[in-house]
């Protein structure tokens, strides 16, 4: 049951995670252009982009605990 329970939060957190990282900007996505760059400089996305950011981190941080929970259950 435990294990069940465990494979399908892994499922939700590694969809999550592909979701989340499909969409940040590159960091040169706006580089070309005037407008990108303003924007980037007045911070106009850069706000946006630091919350991905972290949501980033903590759904890589808990498929990396999942990852290790789950092969310790399984060996």
């Amino acid at each position: 049951m435990l294990d069940t329970v465990l494979t399908i939060l892994y499922l939700i957190v590694c969809l999550a995670l592909i979701v989340i990282v499909l969409l940040q900007s590159g960091r040169s996505a706006s580089l070309g252009t005037i407008a990108g760059g303003a924007q980037t400089l007045f911070g106009k996305k850069r706000g946006l982009d630091e919350k991905l950011g972290r949501v980033t981190t903590y759904l890589a941080i808990a498929f990396m605990l999942f990852t290790i929970v789950l092969t310790i259950l399984h060996s």
